[in-house]
């Protein structure tokens, strides 16, 4: 049996996550309140900024921002986009 949640990333009733995702009270918050969908949106989010920006999610200040921006896209309307960032229009 699926475990429901109100995903406030989606605003709607979503598939709930099957683990806590991130350590500590942000991961807690995420499984009560974010689906899969806005986990998986969240992750590619996650992983344009770290290619962008040069991130190295072993680096305590580059983990700290990504748990900033990770509060933001998923609980605080969105996070920004990297400085210069243009989206790959190839995929049609």
């Amino acid at each position: 049996m699926t475990r429901t949640v109100h995903c406030q990333y989606e605003n709607k009733e979503a598939e709930g996550l099957d683990f806590v995702p991130w350590p500590g009270e942000l991961g807690k918050r995420v499984f009560a309140n974010v689906g899969k969908a806005g986990w998986a949106a969240w992750l590619a989010h996650q992983t344009m900024l770290i290619n962008e920006n040069r991130l190295s999610p072993l680096d305590p200040k580059h983990r700290a921002f990504l748990e900033t921006e990770m509060e933001k896209f998923l609980f605080g309307g969105g996070a920004e986009k990297p400085a210069g960032y243009v989206p790959d229009d190839s995929t049609g």
